[in-house]
């Protein structure tokens, strides 16, 4: 089989690439300013609101622990938020165009 080159600018340029690139990326501020937000509430709070911090939540766990600790539920919630959404609609986008690609390049 002989394939033409890729023309990477008329991908680039394709409306369909526009907009998955353009969803995308709207997508990801978001999850980015909504992680940013959560994560400097830690030391935000810590700083400003001792008395929250450090009241006690069961035994030695304080709330500024749990807190702290949910830090990580957020991150591994991030991924599961942003890969579902990727596998449902960016990912068929971009299959859609791929396939455009392959048949005008045959």
């Amino acid at each position: 089989m002989n394939h033409k080159p890729i023309d990477w600018y008329a991908v680039a340029a394709d409306p369909r690439f526009i907009d998955l690139h353009r969803r995308k990326s709207r997508f990801l501020w978001g999850l980015m300013a909504f992680s940013l937000a959560f994560y400097f509430l830690l030391p935000l709070g810590a700083a400003y609101t001792p008395e929250l911090f450090s009241m006690k939540v069961w035994g030695p766990l304080n709330f500024g622990l749990i807190f702290a600790l949910s830090e990580f539920a957020v991150a591994w919630g991030v991924a599961v938020v942003y890969s579902r959404r990727a596998n449902r609609v960016f990912d068929a986008l971009a299959a859609e165009i791929v396939t455009s690609v392959r048949e005008s390049n045959t």
